[in-house]
């Protein structure tokens, strides 16, 4: 698969991401898999990796300020 920015090579990791899920919360999920570009660092997750975060996204307490999660396939 090819960057949608640059053009090169995506290859498959794992990354830290934050996702702001209101005005007050923010969190980070921990070694979500990626396909990270490896020339400009641009990434994408595969649909059932987005899934799985929308599940795990769903399930965190509104009243956080800030959670980490480790993500779990």
């Amino acid at each position: 698969m090819k960057c949608g920015v640059c053009g090169a090579g995506l290859v498959p990791t794992a990354s830290d991401l934050p996702f702001k899920t209101s005005d007050h919360t923010i969190i980070i999920l921990k070694d979500v898999p990626v396909l990270q570009c490896g020339n400009c660092g641009e990434y994408l997750l595969e649909d059932p990796v987005m899934s799985r975060v929308d599940e795990i996204l769903s399930t965190v307490a509104r009243a956080a300020e800030l959670e980490v999660i480790r993500y779990a396939a």
